[in-house]
């Protein structure tokens, strides 16, 4: 925690004012906001899409995104102004004095060069230290963060490691000129729950042992508790509410605080199994392999109901999205069958009839690369209606309306293209895609992971409405334990490839747990400062 409250900021932004430019001229998306940091302080941004958080982590660098400006105001670094500064000078600045982390490790690393020499980059390129010194340090920064052979593992491509393991050397390449500010953008937004926890510890540990200030932008309250000293709250560019941690946990003043912090509680109740019926889908004994022979599912066997929500939940790697691709066709099993309204399904897409096709859709994570940018909404709902259904014309386009209407949004919103939607509008849109088909199976795979708590509980209310209205049944895949606690029916845990407990969810949530369920659980954070630093103490006293 910041021991430096009495001395000068590090960063200072006043009255910042920031525009972007649209077909109808300039608006205004940051509205006047103040911030200061102090050196070796940790100052948590929270709120949902299009508050503001990143615009203003960026503006810590000095940097506006294309088509934006600084229309007033103040930024400064060290009693440095930077709102109109030369670029030589922010560039000087950049990635030396002040460093940026962003969400995605995988986009942000070039997947032709090892990580060692991405992290030499900046230092040896702005002659700071000799290549062999960089490396060296890279070695020891590894260490720190915790990496699995520090001495080696940068000498690995990005698709050599996983995804927390990167997500941990981008934190490490940040830390190369050892800045005395670091910008953390959602770090750990589409990590699972045990992931999650590793990256958080890696960077407690960096803050900590360099003393280095920072901006944790998320809008997971729960994960900014364990990092910040102070919480900035923001909506629609403007800063709603701002204090000490502790006080903004245990008593927020503003309705909109208190909305966040209540997201967590939200569940319904278990649909009960209906005695004596014939699941929709079954999977009996399946087990699947990559090219190569790489086995990544085992004797898989699972089950779902209709009208029933199965989720299931694993870290990365555990073989969840896998059992997905076998399910739709993506992906033939080696071993076993699968079974569709009590008959056997074709194990390959291309075997399956369009009625096949059409009674099992899918939603996918990110709905940025699942939607055509090209295509207007119409025309994206237009396709699967014109495929499964044989609609056209004004049929067609009465459907097109109606499917709007069933995910709440406007039937305007049929002319407007991907890039005119948020995150949350554009994830609705996807749904109105599945559900364009009429289908019983709709397999949900980590639909809401990329998208603000809010928006998310939006979509999940969403989802729960249309399951009722339309009877569907929906295979939930997930790593948020906090959404399978508020939606499931049935969870199904799996492990390397394989299920290792599942039952109803009131079942596999109250202990005894399997050993791996409990590290899982174990794993959510929890809406308490101490949280991480408890949990830290007693799994090195468990090993210890």
């Amino acid at each position: 925690m910041n021991t430096n409250a009495g001395t000068a900021p590090l960063l200072e932004i006043a009255g910042l004012r920031v525009e972007v430019t649209t077909d109808d001229g300039p608006r205004e998306v940051v509205h006047g906001v103040d911030l200061t940091l102090r050196r070796g302080e940790i100052l948590g941004l929270i709120g949902e899409s299009g508050a503001g958080k990143s615009t203003l982590g960026l503006a810590a660098l000095g940097f506006a995104r294309d088509g934006s400006r600084f229309s007033a105001g103040s930024i400064r670094f060290d009693g440095q102004e930077l709102v109109g500064a030369p670029e030589r000078q922010l560039r000087a600045l950049r990635g030396l004095r002040v460093a940026y982390v962003a969400q995605s490790a995988a986009a942000s690393f070039n997947p032709a060069h090892n990580l060692i020499d991405q992290y030499a980059e900046i230092p040896v390129g702005r002659g700071l230290k000799s290549r062999r010194q960089a490396q060296a340090e890279a070695q020891e920064m590894y260490r720190t963060l915790l990496l699995p052979d520090p001495g080696g593992i940068g000498y690995r491509y990005p698709h050599q490691v996983s995804g927390g393991q990167l997500q941990r050397a981008m934190i490490a390449m940040a830390m190369a000129c050892q800045p005395e500010l670091i910008v953390f953008d959602e770090p750990t937004t589409a990590l699972d729950v045990t992931t999650q926890v590793e990256v958080l510890t890696a960077i407690k540990l960096i803050v900590e042992k360099f003393g280095t200030a920072a901006l944790y932008i998320t809008h997971d309250l729960a994960v900014v508790a364990q990092m910040a000293d102070r919480i900035m709250v923001l909506r629609h560019g403007r800063v709603v509410e701002e204090g000490e941690t502790r006080r903004m946990l245990s008593t927020p003043r503003e309705a909109y605080t208190r909305d966040l912090l209540g997201l967590r509680a939200a569940a319904r109740p278990a649909v009960p199994a209906e005695a004596g019926e014939e699941p929709l889908l079954r999977v009996d004994n399946v087990s699947a392999a990559y090219g190569g022979g790489f086995k990544i599912l085992h004797d898989v066997s699972i089950a779902v109901g209709r009208r029933r929500t199965v989720a299931v939940v694993g870290e990365s790697g555990s073989g969840k999205s896998s059992l997905a691709r076998v399910i739709t066709g993506l992906l033939p099993p080696s071993e076993g069958r699968i079974l569709f309204d009590g008959a056997p399904l074709p194990p390959r897409m291309r075997q399956r009839s369009r009625a096949h096709l059409k009674r099992i859709q899918m939603i996918y994570q990110s709905p940025d690369t699942a939607l055509n940018p090209r295509q207007r909404v119409n025309e994206i709902l237009m396709r699967p209606l014109e495929f499964y259904l044989r609609l056209n014309g004004r049929e067609r386009q009465e459907r097109i309306d109606r499917l709007l209407e069933m995910i709440e949004l406007d039937p305007d919103y049929g002319q407007r293209f991907p890039d005119e939607l948020s995150g949350g509008e554009k994830q609705r849109v996807c749904i109105a895609r599945a559900l364009a088909a009429e289908p019983d199976l709709i397999i949900c795979d980590e639909v809401t992971s990329a998208l603000d708590q809010l928006v998310a509980q939006g979509i999940l209310k969403l989802l729960q409405r249309l399951q009722d209205e339309l009877s569907v049944s929906f295979l939930f895949i997930t790593h948020d334990l906090v959404t399978v606690k508020a939606i499931a029916d049935e969870i199904i845990v799996m492990q390397n490839g394989r299920v290792v407990e599942q039952g109803a969810r009131e079942t596999v949530l109250a202990p005894p747990h399997h050993p791996y369920t409990e590290l899982l659980l174990s794993s959510v954070p929890q809406m308490d400062p101490d949280w991480l630093d408890r949990l830290l103490a007693a799994r090195s006293g468990a090993t210890g």
